[in-house]
């Protein structure tokens, strides 16, 4: 008998097996592969989270490293910095065609609290270096006045989504100094009745810690958190440190001298008694012996070409992953000024990808501080209404080659009215291609509005040119004949 024998006859008798009746086909019982997170075991929601995001722990080790790399790993910190320079170094501006909106953006952004416009890079940097920011939202009632304040990501510890839609999040749970957590609702344009079905409403009712803004990078759809720019380089940009610390250690070993003495004719004893006897020489300093005697120097021979080869295989690895190129990090290598200007294009996509994101979140932020302000005076903020249509901008990130943009322009008119004139073009998509061309002047143009005041504009100059015939009662000049 079995050691575990009666531990197995005891669980035959707890769990008997189950009886199929005869002729009862047998099927695989139901809810064996059921969800684990559904209460009550019938149904799964189409959008459930499957584990798309980082453990907490891995999440939270994720946002310390990639402090302590930007701080203290200068290519990490370049990986950073550089996107953040070309994309707010020459700052930026929310736009809206309503005059008492625009004062309500510009009070926003120069809010000695909000100080938009210079803590915007801050937290431009720490949404690439956690993948999050929460902004908690504070309103006055009476004057509808928004201010903000700032969630450390370190602090968030779930995001709370739509149980029937995980791609939406509803609310941010933060884990205060005290242990307490408080549960903020997320902002979102519109009222919860028309946005969300009842066990979204429900959740929301019950989070009474505030209101906030919640946006995140580098995350997948299915997930809930942000990931940090510098996820997947702090490993490699580590190495990177470390190599270069080991070079610095080889010159270090090279500045070193070895002294290799040989005494002629003497024996192991002479030469351990020479030897306890001998002090290194020191510099600058003369030392007198006979020809049994020989002194020699010997410098180690550490090739550093190979080590070169490593080091920039390494960098540009860790370089083209961000779609930085090389000669952005000081290493001019084979490159031009051509071959720079056609390595750049990868790179100004990437950066404007990430300008749209931040365009994004201004425009949202600027949309319900207008919002806000204008339901606080009794004013109907009609989200359709192109004068209430907040707009972010930012500066071209390509410095426009403008002469070349003129003659390029110039050409397209000419073409275009040639077109026109032999009837190979109609007039509206003439000045589509007209207005393509302009707008990488910066000059906006809709072709369709553009034309109907072009021709009109041309209708009453040919007005102004008309002749008009004198009336039949006015005397010809030349006639000599009086008026009747």
């Amino acid at each position: 008998m079995g050691v575990f024998d009666p531990f197995l006859r005891l669980m035959a008798a707890a769990f008997p097996p189950a009886v199929v009746p005869a002729g009862r086909p047998m099927r695989e019982a139901a809810g064996a592969a059921a969800d684990p997170d559904d209460e009550d075991g019938t149904w799964r929601p189409v959008g459930a989270d499957t584990a798309r995001d980082l453990s907490p722990i891995t999440q939270e080790r994720m946002q310390r490293i990639a402090a302590w790399a930007w701080e203290r790993n200068r290519l990490a910190n370049r990986l950073i910095e550089l996107p953040l320079a070309m994309l707010l170094a020459e700052g930026w501006t929310l736009e809206c065609d309503d005059a008492d909106a625009q004062g309500w953006l510009d009070a926003f952004v120069r809010d000695p609290i909000n100080r938009l416009d210079r803590r915007f890079k801050q937290y431009a940097r720490e949404l690439a270096l956690f993948g999050e920011q929460c902004w908690r939202v504070y309103g006055n009632e009476v004057s509808g006045a928004i201010r903000l304040g700032y969630v450390d990501p370190g602090a968030i510890e779930a995001v709370v989504t739509d149980p029937d839609n995980v791609a939406q999040p509803i609310g941010v749970v933060v884990r205060k100094r005290s242990g307490d957590r408080r549960v903020y609702r997320v902002i979102l344009p519109g009222d919860d009745a028309d946005l969300f079905g009842e066990g979204a409403r429900a959740l929301r009712a019950g989070m009474t810690g505030g209101d906030c803004f919640f946006f995140r990078v580098n995350g997948l759809v299915a997930g809930k958190r942000g990931r940090s720019d510098l996820l997947s380089a702090v490993d490699k940009c580590d190495a990177y440190d470390e190599m270069l610390f080991g070079e610095i250690e080889r010159g270090e070993l090279q500045r070193h001298v070895l002294w290799d003495v040989t005494l002629t004719g003497a024996d192991q004893a002479e030469c351990d008694r020479r030897a306890a006897n001998l002090p290194p020489p020191r510099a600058r300093t003369v030392r007198v012996h006979n020809e049994n005697e020989a002194w020699q120097a010997v410098v180690p021979q550490l090739a550093a070409g190979d080590a070169d080869t490593a080091l920039r295989t390494l960098r540009n690895d860790i370089l083209g992953g961000a779609s930085l190129p090389e000669h952005w990090y000081g290493s001019g290598g084979d490159v031009n000024r051509a071959t720079a200007l056609a390595m750049g294009d990868p790179t100004y996509k990437v950066l404007t990808d990430r300008q749209n994101e931040l365009k994004a979140i201004l425009e949202e932020v600027g949309t319900y501080v207008v919002w806000r302000r204008a339901a606080a005076l009794g004013r109907a903020a009609d989200p359709a209404d192109p004068a209430l249509r907040v707009r972010a901008v930012f500066p071209d990130l390509v410095t426009r080659d403008v002469a070349a943009m003129a003659a390029a322009l110039g050409q397209v008119v000419g073409a275009a009215a040639g077109g026109v004139s032999q009837g190979l073009l109609s007039r509206e998509t003439a000045v589509r291609l007209i207005a393509l061309v302009a707008t990488q002047l910066g000059q906006k143009i809709d072709a369709a509005a553009e034309l109907a005041k072009a021709e009109k504009e041309e209708a009453a100059a040919a007005e102004d040119d008309v002749y008009a015939e004198p009336a039949e009662d006015e005397a010809s000049p030349l006639s000599g004949e009086e008026p009747a």
